[in-house]
């Protein structure tokens, strides 16, 4: 429960003592970079087969021949929508970024940069960290929007070129009985998770104490932590929005 006030006192830190609003609008859009742009290729991959594997097991599991071949299209689409790309991707992105942030203010903090900053008067948590929270929920959304088309593509792939389906099921599929509602659900759970990894994260990173055994040990907790709350966070958002 300590460690729960102590984070929600971090949090707040982030708005107090700001800096010029144009700094922090550069700050982003580095973060943003770093974080999102270096991160597609990993969710490109990880979306792609995951939507393949996906539809290929579906299709396995489909041997009642009263059920129709465009089912196995319908439920890799509920699926990618509701679960792979946003829950499965953050666990993702929360082994890559997570372990990155955590490690970067970690260093900073044992290398005394961050002291060096708050005896300058800038309030160190707002600087360092609140872009990075602004980056991830910015450009997690959008790496959730490529996860879907991309594991939607891997399904198409996967099932077309097996055999298993023709081009036309698996559209038909895709399209039957569609809920516009899903897609808001996904960014939803997009915005959500990119903050809990964010902020996690950061929290682990900026109270360090000790060497460099203690940064990867602050990754470790890192990750850790913000894949568990993640699911747990998915649970509940599950249970109010669905």
């Amino acid at each position: 429960m300590s460690n729960l006030g102590k984070y929600c006192l971090f949090i707040k830190s982030l708005f107090v003592n700001r800096e010029r609003f144009s700094l922090y609008v550069r700050l982003t859009f580095e973060e943003a970079v770093e974080i999102g742009y270096n991160s597609i290729i990993i969710v490109a991959l990880i979306s792609t087969f995951i939507g393949g594997v996906t539809a290929i097991q579906t299709a396995y599991n489909m041997t009642n021949p009263l059920i129709p071949n465009t089912v196995i299209g319908f439920i890799v689409r509920e699926m990618t929508f509701l679960e792979l790309a946003p829950t499965i991707t953050a666990l993702v992105f929360a082994g890559k970024v997570g372990s990155s942030i955590a490690g970067q203010i970690g260093t900073m903090r044992i290398t005394e940069q961050i002291s060096a900053l708050e005896v300058m008067g800038i309030n160190s948590s707002s600087y360092l960290v609140l872009p990075k929270i602004t980056a991830t929920m910015i450009t997690y959304p959008l790496l959730v929007i490529l996860a879907i088309a991309l594991g939607l593509t891997g399904g198409y792939l996967s099932t077309t070129l097996t055999g298993a389906l023709t081009p036309v099921e698996y559209i038909q599929g895709i399209r039957t009985e569609f809920i516009p509602w899903n897609v808001a659900f996904a960014l939803i759970k997009s915005i959500v998770f990119a903050f809990i990894i964010s902020s996690v994260s950061a929290y682990e990173g900026f109270f360090t104490t000790g060497g460099a055994l203690e940064v990867g040990k602050s990754s470790t907790r890192a990750v850790t932590n913000s894949c568990l709350i993640i699911l747990v966070a998915d649970f509940f958002l599950a249970e109010l929005l669905l």
